[in-house]
């Protein structure tokens, strides 16, 4: 194996799991994978007492994280995720 670095393996692992597409294709194109974020939220537990419902679905949406529940429920995970005890 020439070069043998970590692209190559990287490569090669990801064409073998995901496959050839219907034309053809190796799986260097594929979407729906996960990217972490750059920023930590920098909200405080007023801020989320106080999100509405929909800003509080993207955040968790944008974190992978389940948006499930209703509005308290959501609030209270997403206080629960990101919040830290000093």
């Amino acid at each position: 194996m020439s070069g043998g670095g970590i692209e190559s393996v990287t490569m090669s692992s990801a064409s073998s799991k995901i496959g050839n597409g219907a034309n053809g294709q190796h799986g260097r194109d594929w979407c729906g994978h996960f990217q972490m974020p750059l920023h930590y939220p920098r909200y405080t537990q007023a801020d989320y007492e106080t999100m509405p419902e929909w800003k509080l679905d993207c955040l968790l949406r944008e974190y992978g994280l389940p948006i499930i529940g209703d509005v308290h429920q959501k609030r209270k995970f997403a206080m629960g995720s990101f919040l830290w005890s000093h």
